[in-house]
């Protein structure tokens, strides 16, 4: 990683050139050092949680330790997504099987 020399954030590589993120300061990207750094892929969505009203449930765990608010049925479908930092913990999505309602808990 490389990091700004005006503010201090991480700079990304383009076309030839190290740009920060935040202020967009670039610097000549240094050829002699490319094989110490890293360079990543874009990430793909096959590990996005989809928590939409219109999301397919089906398949997903089943829960049996909550209840529905709305019908008052005990099994639920949920997902688990990290809402906050990293050291906070998940936060869970539900729809109930019975009736459908979505909630959400907070550990």
């Amino acid at each position: 990683m490389q990091f700004c020399d005006e503010c201090g954030s991480m700079m990304h590589a383009d076309d030839g050139e190290m740009v920060c993120s935040s202020c967009g300061y670039s610097v000549p990207k240094d050829e002699e050092l490319s094989d110490q750094y890293t360079s990543t892929q874009a990430q793909d969505d096959s590990d996005v949680i989809e928590t939409s009203e219109d999301a397919n449930f089906e398949g997903k765990p089943t829960a049996d330790d909550v209840k529905c608010d709305e019908c008052g049925h005990t099994k639920a479908w949920y997902t688990i997504k990290q809402t906050g930092s990293a050291d906070e913990p998940p936060t869970r999505f539900f729809k109930c099987q019975e009736c459908g309602h979505r909630w959400r808990e907070y550990n």
